[in-house]
């Protein structure tokens, strides 16, 4: 029993250090000597992570306040309560909205995002009318193609003007450098 406990503990040590990379070679080229090109070799690799960031670097953004497709959507339903919103599966979708001017009606809206540049075909706008004569009694219809295509204009528009002015921002806050 003695023996069995004993060679458990000698194959658990050896595990330990194989793992610790004692009996594993390495090749002296493939690590630069000065640390700073350590670093900058292994974060080009991916090997490393840092802690923290320079003050002046900038990101990049993956949130929908930095796609201007995103914020013009946003921006030109803001008057619909908003069911569900998912910026990773590219999906907005509002509640019933009723505007008062005819209390049987109510609509609800569905964007869908195929892609985030600005086109005609990065977003899919779908526009339901709930109908209701009675309370219980209600029916729901796609709305006609006339309403989608003119919110779907409308936020095109918007997410151009917004992208405009994101180009403008940026080039005065970036200005490129003439070689002259």
């Amino acid at each position: 029993m003695k023996n069995i406990l004993t060679l458990v503990a000698l194959l658990f040590l050896l595990s330990l250090l194989n793992s610790c990379g004692l009996y594993r070679k390495t090749d002296a080229k493939e690590f630069p000597p000065d640390p700073n090109l350590r670093i900058q070799k292994n974060m080009e690799e991916g090997r490393g992570f840092r802690l923290l960031q320079k003050k002046n670097s900038s990101g990049t953004f993956e949130f929908a306040n930095s796609n201007p497709l995103w914020r013009a959507s946003l921006d030109t339903i803001d008057f619909m309560p908003l069911l569900s919103v998912d910026y990773g599966g590219g999906l907005i979708i509002t509640d019933w909205y009723n505007s008062n001017e005819k209390n049987d009606e109510s609509i609800k809206l569905t964007i869908k995002f195929l892609s985030n540049e600005i086109r005609a075909d990065a977003i899919n706008v779908k526009v339901f009318k709930k109908i209701c004569l009675e309370l219980q009694n209600c029916k729901i219809v796609n709305s006609d193609s006339k309403i989608n295509s003119e919110l779907k204009l409308a936020i095109l528009k918007k997410a151009a003007l917004y992208q405009k002015n994101d180009i403008k921002k940026n080039s005065k806050k970036y200005p490129l450098k003439d070689n002259n």
